[in-house]
């Protein structure tokens, strides 16, 4: 009994399908279409685990279809182009039902590879099924995410993983022959992560390390089976963007034991250690910047010794970096600043440099003016004198504005002093 549970028990019709009631439930937006057997290229987006490969086969099967599958880990153009070809020659250009082609993990097709499916979709010589554990809207090229219709499936609920159990022990033969009690599930729904295939495979695992047919279920003695919960942390997929969000906005939060969690997650995750790192030094400037300068300092040289050093002592260095950062002074400031001095580039394009900002290498130039009325700031007390720098149609506009904090505070007054007027904040 090689093949695995999980394989063993996948639904195969859409009443054997568990969860995801908005999209196949009696008012789902996909069952009405299945049912007829009118289906638009889609891409079927959530976590792992969570009924992809299952619906696109039931998709297939209810509408009585061709199905031709691809992976996006190990097949190229010519693989597609192959399956594209035979799905015109079984289907699609001499029935009114044309082939589906699933493509699993079609996030990690390259854009030439995605281009290649481009006709295939726009003509309907296929429908094409692609599942994702990433966001579409980054991962799926633009051209052809317009010919595709979206559904998201969301993780498992308590109720449902609970369902998946039951439906196993019932619908598996070798299960069928053993005396199973679900005692406690508390163990089995943490370790799955939300994941259905990942509970099974624990399941499944404790079942079979036990001796006998009767087996009574426990917390204990699933965690006495399952020695190292694998933390559900997808390198490349949503839990990527989902977990550096959660980490980055404790550290804008001030949340010192939020910082360290997330960064645990992450770093048991199997992270690369200068992800991290990067992230936590873009930080230091867009959250606090002015307010404490020297945490750009820090997240720097954090980033330089945990290239150096690497796992696991890293983690040491990256938690007290973060540490650091969560309890420094924020400010946004200088992120407000560029992203304001950005706009109004866009905003009035290409503003001529006033001639006295102008360099002046040549005679010519000198002639023209470049450089005339300038005033060397390091000639005036207190290397400081009264001039304009901002193109003449803007004049007056304001980029910087310190955040309320003591560093800045006395930035504040610096320039109040110096500019008098200018800069009323």
């Amino acid at each position: 009994m090689n093949e695995p549970l999980a394989e063993r028990v996948r639904p195969k019709t859409l009443e054997d399908y568990i969860s995801q009631n908005h999209l196949v439930g009696e008012n789902g937006s996909l069952t009405h279409q299945i049912k007829k057997g009118i289906i638009p290229s889609l891409i079927l987006w959530g976590p792992p685990g969570t009924g992809k490969t299952t619906l696109a086969n039931i998709i297939a099967e209810e509408s009585k279809r061709p199905f031709y599958i691809l992976s996006a880990i190990n097949s190229g153009v010519k693989d597609i182009r192959e399956v594209i070809d035979k799905a015109k020659q079984a289907g699609g250009l001499f029935t009114s039902k044309n082939p589906i082609l699933f493509i699993d993990e079609i996030h990690r097709f390259s854009k030439s590879q995605q281009d290649s499916l481009l006709a295939a979709v726009e003509k309907g010589w296929v429908t094409l099924i692609g599942a994702t554990t990433e966001n579409p809207s980054f991962e799926v090229i633009p051209a052809l995410l317009s010919r595709c219709q979206v559904y998201v499936l969301n993780a498992f609920g308590k109720e449902d993983l609970e369902k998946l159990l039951e439906r196993a022990m019932i619908k598996d033969r070798y299960l069928q022959n053993k005396n199973i009690k679900l005692t406690e599930t508390e163990a089995l729904l943490r370790l799955s992560g939300g994941d259905g295939r990942k509970l099974l495979n624990v399941f499944e695992l404790v079942i079979n390390s036990e001796q006998g047919d009767t087996i009574e279920i426990t917390d204990e003695l699933v965690l006495s089976k399952a020695q190292k919960n694998t933390v559900l942390y997808d390198k490349t997929g949503e839990q990527h963007y989902d977990i550096i969000s959660a980490f980055i906005k404790s550290i804008r939060g001030s949340d010192p034991n939020g910082a360290v969690y997330w960064l645990a997650r992450m770093i048991e995750g199997g992270e690369d250690v200068k992800f991290i790192a990067r992230r936590m030094l873009i930080s230091a400037s867009e959250d606090i910047g002015l307010a404490n300068p020297t945490a750009l300092v820090i997240a720097n040289n954090t980033f330089q010794a945990v290239t150096t050093i690497g796992y696991p002592e890293a983690t040491i260095i990256l938690s007290q970096c973060a540490i650091y950062l969560a309890t420094s002074a924020k400010s946004n400031a200088s992120y407000m600043a560029i992203g304001k001095a950005q706009q109004t580039v866009k905003q009035t394009g290409n503003l001529s440099v006033p001639l006295a900002l102008r360099n002046a290498p040549s005679k010519l130039m000198k002639d023209l003016g470049y450089g005339e009325n300038y005033k060397y700031a390091h000639d005036y007390e207190n290397n400081f004198v009264m001039a304009e720098f901002l193109p003449d149609e803007i004049v007056g506009t304001s980029f910087y504005k310190p955040g309320n904090n003591q560093r800045e505070n006395a930035l504040s007054d610096f320039l109040k002093k110096r500019w008098k007027d200018k800069y009323d904040f």
